[in-house]
């Protein structure tokens, strides 16, 4: 990813549906002797023309469009003008539009209440080849970076009493005895089973048994067996 040449202005645009924010980052920008505001949108048509007609180093993207996805903009962008350092901002810490986002090429996602310095900061690092996230929302990718590659395991979503349950299933007791075991009324063990059953994306207890029997069977292989 190219960085900008010392001692060029670097080139800003913004797409937002509010005028106030525009009029806001143009003020703060054009302070700036290193920035240059180049152009602005308010919708996903705007900025597509503008991204055909301006050369732009720095994008200041509004994750939530009035006529779209802010999203598909920065997708298409990065397609039109690969030089171009997007910076999503949105009100919304929302992690599968922060993903999203980065995954279309952002390089940068801010929380609209973020200080003026904050941002002004965020362009310049940018532009020089880095990436920003917001301090709120930086634990996020971490913790999905780490564990999105991870294969989910149905098991995870059963609550400890239903794990319970399932195995009580599993040893062929009937909702009343299952009941006695655990201290609860046929009629609430009956609703734990439809859940359970829900979660694991099966229709009847034999299934939840066999289920159940077949995962504690691959758990008890040897590392490395077939």
């Amino acid at each position: 990813m190219a960085s900008m040449p010392e001692g060029e202005p670097i080139r800003v645009a913004v797409v937002d549906d509010h005028e106030v924010v525009r009029v806001g980052l143009a003020e703060l920008l054009n302070q700036e002797p290193d920035c240059r505001m180049v152009g602005e949108a308010g919708t996903v048509e705007e900025a597509l023309r503008l991204m055909r007609s301006t050369p732009v180093d720095v994008l200041l993207l509004d994750i939530r469009l009035p006529d779209g996805s802010g999203v598909d903009v920065c997708r298409q962008w990065k397609a039109a003008q690969p030089d171009t350092h997007v910076i999503m901002l949105t009100s919304f810490g929302d992690d599968d539009l922060l993903f999203s986002s980065l995954e279309a090429g952002a390089a940068g996602y801010l929380l609209k209440n973020a200080r003026g310095r904050t941002v002004l900061d965020a362009v310049r690092t940018v532009a020089q080849g880095g990436s920003i996230l917001d301090p709120a929302v930086a634990d996020k990718v971490l913790r999905r970076a780490t564990t999105r590659n991870v294969p989910h395991d149905p098991l995870d979503d059963l609550t400890e009493q239903e794990r319970r349950i399932l195995e009580l299933i599993a040893a062929g007791l009937t909702n009343r005895e299952i009941g006695e075991q655990v201290y609860l009324s046929e009629k609430t063990v009956k609703h734990y089973v439809s859940n359970i059953l829900s979660k694991l994306g099966l229709n009847r207890r034999a299934e939840a048994a066999a289920y159940l029997a077949r995962r504690e069977a691959q758990e008890r292989k040897p590392a490395g067996s077939p």
